[in-house]
């Protein structure tokens, strides 16, 4: 029976996360206040008793989210031992501090890096996502091409799932086609901007600045990457398709589907919420999926 971990991103985070773990293990309030430091603002404070807006701002939900997931799988001991990891987004920098490709500082440091980019691509040019559910991938990626704006798929979340990111004016007109297509909902996503688009070049390349001076160690297990859905255990790949993440889509549909065909039968979900679990069941019905608990 083979073990994958999978570690949620943006969008998973709610108030109270990760409390349970501060107050009940030394080793979790140590970690914790580790990164108060690192981060140089108290994100424990907004992460246990802030608001939901405190928690939106793409410069907290991104840390916040990482080290609920890290912490988490710190705190598990010996019932940490993966056999793969992946992550969906920002997950895959907590997927590789969890495999020990990254040193738990230095990927704090580049999520808080990574959520600083995306804000200010965001800011450079309004644009956003939208969901679009029951139409067919491939129908979707032509609706996509055939726009004179940029509007591209952003995350295959599972089959009859898939997000589309892009210019405001080209995901209004992506949503029309796709109704009229016969998508059964299309609807635009409360986001900063669009994610896993050609507009987050201008993060895609100061993260790749950033990835680019960290050291990355060898993993203890293959980490199944967003940008080609593929194990890698070589640091140097590793590094090549995280730079190249910020502007690609997600690969989640494809990732599941090949850790399956290399044994994973349980599924484990570290960090805040369920939307992984749920995802999975719907692309593999046998996997067994369930919560990380310490």
């Amino acid at each position: 029976m083979m073990k994958a971990f999978v570690f949620p991103g943006q969008g998973a985070q709610f108030v109270g996360m990760g409390k349970d773990l501060y107050d009940s293990s030394s080793q979790a309030h140590d970690l914790f206040e580790q990164a108060n430091e690192i981060l140089g603002f108290r994100i424990t404070d907004l992460m246990f008793s802030g608001t939901d807006e405190d928690l939106k701002q793409t410069r907290v939900t991104q840390p916040a989210i990482f080290l609920h997931s890290v912490i988490l799988t710190r705190c598990m001991g010996d019932k940490f031992k993966p056999d793969m990891v992946a992550g969906h987004s920002l997950g895959e920098f907590s997927a590789l501090v969890a495999n020990g490709a990254l040193s738990f500082e230095n990927g704090l440091i580049l999520v808080s890096k990574r959520a600083q980019a995306m804000q200010k691509a965001c800011e450079l040019q309004p644009s956003t996502m939208a969901a679009v559910l029951n139409l067919d991938d491939k129908k979707v990626e032509e609706i996509c091409s055939s726009i004179d704006d940029i509007v591209v798929p952003a995350n295959y979340n599972s089959p009859g799932q898939l997000v589309v990111s892009g210019t405001i004016a080209g995901i209004d007109k992506a949503i029309e086609l796709m109704l009229a297509a016969g998508a059964k909902r299309a609807l635009k996503l409360a986001v900063g901007g669009a994610f896993h688009s050609p507009l987050m070049e201008p993060a895609r390349e100061e993260l790749a600045k950033a990835i680019n001076e960290t050291p990355f160690s060898q993993p203890v297990c293959p980490v199944y990457q967003n940008v080609n859905a593929l194990p890698s255990t070589d640091p140097i790949t590793i590094k090549a398709n995280l730079m190249a993440q910020l502007t690609s889509p997600v690969r989640w549909t494809q990732s599941v589907k090949n850790m399956v065909a290399d044994g994973a039968s349980v599924f484990v979900e570290a960090g805040p919420g369920k939307v992984l679990q749920g995802l999975i069941k719907k692309i593999e019905a046998s996997a067994t999926v369930e919560s990380a608990a310490v």
